[in-house]
């Protein structure tokens, strides 16, 4: 069972194109300045969700090139996660992983499942989110310390342009700011912004029965 903490059907901001969007509840690495500290508890919040149901949620969903999945910190749900990306795989779309972990740890067989995570991953970005050291040049990441990974060929593309000498000028994407609004009256912002923009929308967006508010990162 997957701890989900949130799930977007469709967006553009996390990630290369338009994609479904899967916060896991529950993070142990607990970075300082994190933006999604509310996925933090492991022992309360989100709900437990099959993965053949979140799988069969996509397959309902709009189109999208792929699933992007962030949290909380998906690797401590690696087994759980696992069958869902192979069936996301399956479909011919992609997958796209944030972790706190280096890429290096992931490897070594310490975590469990990761191995199986890994191997269905076309585009990883590993390393804790450092807050001294923000990333206002790329897309998608926190800081300048977290690497963009191709697992697979399908973004190498796209990771040369971004990790390239003018990133966005050379055709990589721009961060940006989504607002949901749901059919039960309540908003919910997907992205990454300026930490005291995000600070505005939410005290504005809080009158307006704001339920989560996350943004990518691990």
């Amino acid at each position: 069972m997957i701890r989900l903490g949130r799930w977007v059907s469709w967006t553009r901001a996390e990630g290369p194109g338009a994609r479904a969007a899967l916060w896991v509840q529950g993070c142990t690495i607990g970075c300082p300045g994190c933006i999604n500290p509310h996925f933090w508890p492991t022992s309360q919040g989100g709900s437990l969700v099959e993965p053949s149901d979140l799988a069969a949620a996509l397959c309902e969903g709009p189109a999208v090139e792929g699933v992007t999945l962030l949290g909380g910190e998906p690797f401590e749900q690696a087994t759980a996660l696992a069958p869902f990306a192979d069936a996301v795989q399956a479909m011919g779309l992609t997958v796209m992983v944030f972790t706190g972990y280096l890429y290096e740890v992931l490897l070594a067989g310490t975590v469990p499942g990761a191995g199986d995570l890994l191997a269905a991953t076309d585009l990883l970005v590993d390393g804790p989110y450092v807050r001294e050291h923000r990333d206002r040049r790329r897309p998608w990441a926190g800081s300048t310390n977290q690497r963009f990974i191709a697992l697979t060929p399908r973004y190498a593309k796209l990771v040369a342009e971004i990790e390239g000498s003018h990133g966005a000028e050379r055709g990589a994407p721009a961060d940006h700011l989504e607002i949901h609004l749901r059919e039960d009256g309540s908003v919910g912002i997907s992205g990454m912004g300026d930490n005291a923009l995000l600070r505005d929308l939410r005290r504005d967006l809080g009158l307006r029965r704001t339920r989560d508010t996350p943004g990518t990162g691990a």
